[in-house]
């Protein structure tokens, strides 16, 4: 129930984690959050910090919005959010890990389902499908990235 992409980027990382840090980017890179925003006054990336994100889920028609929190905000290292569900029920944690490498910086996307009942039956019958879907999506929102600061 989780999944991850490496792209390398010929940038420095405390440069691309502020792009990713700042979740008002986030429908610049994604194909599936096409906007978020802070919540409860925040304007920048903490642990504990809360955002909404908006979602055109698959991309063929089902928009939503989830509210999301932060669970690690280390500059130039690691950005983490957990997706909220109904009653502030943990759901998904997505996490951007960066380690420099030659020639630049090795960014990692990563997601991972909670372990719960009805999310080990979600995986067990759209898991295969999700899966392909979010590996070719963190694809997506890294290659962009990496346009931008490449």
């Amino acid at each position: 129930m989780q999944g991850s992409v490496t792209v390398r980027m010929a940038a420095p990382a405390d440069e691309i984690w502020r792009l990713i840090s700042d979740i008002t980017n986030t429908g610049k890179f994604s194909p599936e959050t096409f906007a978020a925003e802070w919540l409860g006054g925040a304007t920048e990336p903490a642990v504990g910090v809360k955002f909404r994100g908006n979602v055109d889920r698959n991309g063929w028609g089902l928009k939503y919005w989830t509210v999301c929190r932060i669970v690690a905000c280390e500059p130039g290292r690691e950005f983490a959010f957990t997706v909220l569900g109904p009653g502030g029920i943990e759901i998904n944690t997505w996490r951007y890990w960066l380690e420099p490498a030659e020639g630049g910086t090795d960014v990692t996307e990563s997601f991972q389902l909670h372990d719960s009942l009805p999310l080990r039956l979600y995986w067990l019958l759209a898991g295969r499908a999700r899966g392909k879907t979010n590996a070719d999506g963190m694809r997506e929102t890294l290659e962009r990235i990496k346009a931008v600061v490449e």
